[in-house]
């Protein structure tokens, strides 16, 4: 989206060839409005027949053509704004249709690391809850704006028809009415939208949270007012919409109050012109004037709503900006394919979005083919980002990671991700079956060759006690998955998808013995032969790994095997020795340091 386009040519670049649908709708419920404005003429036609011929009316035959002009009239108005609303629904599905299928396939260009900073909530309302608003707005909004547009043209004309005075007064109610909506909703409360759009979707974010921890407040027997900062979304979107409410008091008495006004300046000023001229005309023009002066306060009614909702559309564009806006992954025109599994870190620099300092500094190590190599250290010290730049999660700011002697950033998206498992530590699985959840990894896979991944993965026993074994679909009808076994269906993802290079980011972090003895099981069968990278807190399970390195602070401190970083004395030392009390520890007891 270009930010020089207003916010409307923006939505409808995206209606494609159904934009002249939206300009259908739009003339359609134009001629609707000016159709609608017919029936009070002839009423004042009528009117005027009766009080003419009054008292011996005389020409009352008129009446039936005025009544039946009149019914028809509302009766064309009422279909060309239904054709209009027919038309533009079509058109708006259509576009929102194409803004959620834009979005997504932008979002799925972005690097993977945007997604570990964007809550899957906050994403879905982003793009689906703005693509509804721009909905909205194409399929009623608009057509209605195009009648509001059109309506007040013909309105004044007609108010300037039949008697200027009258007119000219109901005119002023109009313009007083207008400016008091000016009142409402410019000067400070300009931005409103926008601040409450951002407290609503904060509010909405802490609720989310306050619900995921009921257990937590239920335990402790806590109230909402613990949550502070689900309690202070409440307190400041309470305090934004009662300013807004006390700022617009003014200017909404004064718009009620003009826009229904109309007709009671409207009796003193007939009996004014009664008493200097003829009497009937002033009548007839009155019973018009009465009657069409509510529809003129209707009109000014509907340009508000318009006016909101031109301001919510350009505050959901804004916000579709926000995903459309990020720089997706660049690729390479130069495509590369790895000599082998080596990965390499040359001088390595990276810092995340928004952050003050790098969480990685010139960081350099390799990792063998075929070789287990472990990445330890303090938390935050860098070792999870390392991992993560290998299958491109993130883009270095500089410096380079390279597979096989060919920089990732070089390499085809398709072709790196077949490079690399991943297995992390915090395992999610689809609501989909379980056969559908391991083939994720290779699609094309046959239901024997799943199966076998899974015997590998040491699933033996959890399909044997679900009702439908491997088609059973998980997350439904109370079938649930412990920790430890969505792992091991994890791990049957990656022997499936039998990448040359697996990178295990603690993955037995939350596993009972009995689910991490059958885990190291899998392990063996998923890392042979392979180039491993272990991400590890517990020093015992990378005692054996062929390499060492530790990570402190965004930097490379040591690196060996277990026994030569031990001869070192250094941080690798502290922390097996931190690691060997805490295994001694039990409860009730103290060790003596």
């Amino acid at each position: 989206m270009q930010k020089k386009q207003s916010s409307l040519s923006r939505i409808l670049s995206y209606a494609g060839r159904h934009k002249n649908l939206t300009l259908l709708g739009c003339i359609l419920s134009a001629l609707s409005a000016v159709l609608g404005l017919i029936p009070y003429v002839c009423v004042w036609l009528a009117a005027r027949n009766v009080l003419e011929s009054w008292p011996a009316l005389e020409g009352i035959s008129g009446l039936a053509r005025w009544g039946w002009t009149a019914v028809w009239t509302a009766i064309g108005s009422i279909a060309l704004y239904f054709a209009a609303l027919m038309s533009t629904h079509i058109a708006a599905f259509r576009t929102a249709r194409n803004i959620r299928r834009t979005a997504m396939d932008h979002v799925l260009k972005l690097p993977l690391g945007f997604f570990t900073g964007n809550l899957s909530g906050r994403l879905r309302k982003l793009i689906d809850d703005n693509a509804g608003l721009t909905e909205d707005l194409l399929a009623h909004k608009l057509p209605d704006l195009a009648g509001t547009i059109v309506t007040p043209i013909a309105a004044i004309v007609m108010l300037f028809l039949f008697d200027w005075k009258m007119g000219l007064l109901c005119l002023l109610t109009m313009v007083l009415a207008l400016l008091s909506m000016c009142m409402m909703m410019g000067g400070k409360n300009a931005g409103f939208f926008h601040r409450y759009q951002k407290e609503i979707e904060r509010m909405s974010g802490e609720a989310v949270e306050y619900v995921r921890g009921i257990p937590v407040v239920k335990m402790f027997q806590q109230t909402v007012y613990s949550f502070k900062a689900f309690y202070a979304a409440i307190r400041d979107y309470s305090d934004l919409a009662s300013q807004y409410a006390m700022s617009c008091r003014v200017g909404q008495t004064c718009f009620l109050t003009f826009i229904n006004g109309a007709f009671a300046l409207l009796i003193p000023a007939a009996l004014l012109l009664s008493s200097s001229g003829d009497i009937r005309t002033v009548l007839v023009n009155f019973i018009f004037y009465a009657l069409f002066a509510p529809a003129c306060g209707q009109m000014i009614n509907r340009i508000m709503y318009m006016s909101e909702a031109i301001m919510e559309a350009d505050e959901a564009v804004g916000r579709l900006d926000e995903i459309l806006g990020q720089k997706p992954m660049e690729e390479s025109k130069m495509q590369k394919r790895p000599v082998n599994a080596n990965i390499s870190f040359d001088h390595v620099t990276f810092t995340y979005p928004g952050a003050d300092r790098p969480a990685l500094d010139n960081v350099s190590f390799s990792v063998r083919p075929g070789q287990v190599t472990a990445l330890v250290g303090p938390s935050g010290g860098g070792k999870t980002t390392a991992a993560s730049l290998i299958p491109r999660f993130w883009d270095t700011d500089s410096g380079t990671v390279a597979i096989g002697g060919v920089n990732v950033r070089e390499m085809n998206t398709e072709d790196l991700m077949s490079q690399v498992a991943f297995v992390f530590q915090d395992t999610r699985l689809f609501k989909e079956s379980l056969l559908e959840n391991i083939r994720a990894a290779r699609p094309e896979a046959t239901r024997d060759e799943v199966l076998a991944a899974a015997h590998a993965a040491q699933c033996d026993d959890i399909l044997q006690k679900l009702p439908q074994g491997l088609d059973t679909v998980v997350g439904t009808k109370g079938i649930y998955l412990s920790g430890g076994e969505q792992q091991r269906i994890a791990l049957a993802r990656a022997i499936l998808k039998n990448a040359p290079i697996v990178v295990l980011d603690e993955a037995t972090a939350f596993a009972d013995p009995e689910n991490e003895y059958q885990i190291q099981k899998a392990f063996e069968v998923l890392t042979k032969n392979k180039t491993v990278l272990m991400i590890a807190h517990r020093l015992s399970t990378v005692q054996n790994a062929d390499s060492i390195i530790v990570l402190s602070d965004g930097k490379v401190v040591e690196q060996g095997s277990h026994e030569s970083l031990l001869a070192l004395c250094g941080v690798y030392t502290a922390m097996w020795e931190d690691y060997q009390r805490s295994a001694r520890w039990k409860v009730g007891k103290e060790e003596a340091v």
